[in-house]
């Protein structure tokens, strides 16, 4: 439950058209110097490789983000954000920025350093299916 509202309240401050799909791979590209194969970024997000096509082709075509072939392997792709897509996550971060603050306010620092560790053994404990 508490998933499902956080997520509302941010999809309510992406910029118009942005997508919480997208905007997620675009924030994982803007922090990695690599490219990354849509396997690879399937395999990050816990989704399809159907569904990460799908949320890269909507991203190339805003042109957020650049597809090639592998040279060595025609077979594979190599996904990377291009400098539009580095603007339209900075503009996310910005507008959600306020969303997330309040909540670290309200809750205050103790509280969050708390549950951090309680969240990082759930996760891993879930990621270990």
């Amino acid at each position: 439950m508490a998933d499902q509202l956080a997520r509302a309240r941010v999809i309510k401050k992406l910029p118009k058209g942005l997508e919480l799909s997208q905007f997620s791979v675009l924030n994982h590209l803007a922090r990695t110097t690599d490219e990354r194969t849509p396997a690879q970024l399937a395999k990050a997000f816990h989704v399809t490789r159907g569904a990460m096509t799908n949320t890269l082709q909507k991203l190339e075509t805003a042109g957020y983000v650049h597809i090639r072939p592998d040279w060595n392997d025609a077979r594979q792709k190599f996904v990377g954000i291009s400098p539009s897509g580095r603007r339209a996550r900075d503009e996310a971060i910005q507008a959600i920025s306020p969303v997330i603050s309040a909540v670290g306010e309200s809750l205050g620092e103790a509280q969050i350093r708390a549950v951090l560790p309680i969240l990082r053994d759930l996760r891993a404990l879930l990621e270990g299916d």
